[in-house]
Formats: C-alpha cells, structure tokens, sequence
C-alpha cells in the first residue's frame, strides 16, 4: 500500500508539473477616455536567464520560431475601444464598427533578438503557437532599451504619455521593445 500511494504521489507530481501554466496577468489603461486592454501569460525566467532569446534558448524550441507569441499558453489578445496610430500601423477599433470589434492577437518576431518587430494579428483565440501570418494586419518595428534590472515575468504595459498618446511595452528577462501610439 505505501508502495502504490508512493508511485500514486509521484504521478500527480509529474502530472502537475506537465499541466502547470504560467499565471495570466491583464493590463488595462484608460487613454484619451478610451479602454485598452492585454491579456496574456505570464511566464518565469525560472533560472533561465540568458538562454530564452538566443538562436538556440528556449523560446527556439517553439514551433513557430522566429515568430514569438508574447507569453504563454494561448495566443496575447489585445483590445482597443478607439482606433490607434500604433507605430504607423492603423488599428481599428471597437468603436469603428468594423467585424475585429477592436481585438486582435500579438506576436513579436525576433529573428534578431536586439530588433523586436511587433506583429498585430486579426485571428483571434488561437493557441500561441499557432500563428497565421496572412492574417497579420501589420507589423511595426519595437524600440529596444534593457530594463533597469531583469524582468523574472513577463509583463505587459500602457503607459499614457499624455493626450492622446501611449506606449505599449513588453519586458522580460533583460529585453525590453516598445511601440508608441496615438489615439485617432
């Protein structure tokens, strides 16, 4: 009996571990009296640091490389209630009328690791390694900066710059790309 409830023990453990998903965080900020909105996954570093974006780390593993989903789990969902001047890129929103309704999926291409180009995408509820390119609305290159110590999750942020501006940035482990809009 201790035999089985030992083997029993060590199967939930595994279980668990193969079934564990990173946590999922949301960002929300009212900008120019308008909502956006980024739900994703957040993963850890988890030891890893210095072994996630390089051409054979962690995140070369995924299938859909050099293409990164953002996070983790399904697919990053964004959502704006105003269309946006995302870095050149028109994005409409909810507001437009248009049948997106303001969402989309965000993906990051990271075929140079020092140069993010955020990838704006019209498929929505796909798993993250699931990656349609022509459905991409469009594509805008991020600006890069190093955060000022490591991110340990990943995290997504709306800064509002004032007005009728913002910054959409994404950090993790020592990489920080971020993409500035304007409110139309």
């Amino acid at each position: 009996m201790k035999s089985f409830l030992t083997c029993a023990g060590a199967l939930l453990a595994a279980a668990g571990l193969i079934f564990a998903q990173s946590p999922d965080a949301t960002e929300t900020k009212v900008i120019a009296g308008n909502t956006m909105t980024i739900n994703y996954a957040s993963p850890p570093v988890s030891g890893r640091a210095g072994k996630i974006f390089t051409k054979d780390g962690l995140i070369s593993k995924d299938s859909s490389y050099p293409i990164w989903r953002a996070g983790d789990g399904p697919a990053t969902m964004f959502h704006t209630e105003a269309d946006l001047d995302l870095g050149g890129l028109a994005v409409p929103g909810e507001k437009s009328g248009t049948e997106q309704g303001g969402w989309y999926t965000l993906y990051v291409d990271i075929t140079d690791p020092a140069n993010w180009t955020l990838i704006v995408n019209k498929e929505l509820h796909q798993w993250g390694l699931t990656y349609n390119q022509p459905q991409d609305l469009g594509r805008v290159k991020m600006t890069m900066g190093k955060p000022p110590a490591m991110v340990e999750n990943l995290k997504y942020t709306l800064t509002d710059l004032g007005g009728n501006k913002g910054r959409l940035t994404l950090a993790w482990e020592n990489y920080s790309g971020s993409v500035d809009f304007t409110v139309k």
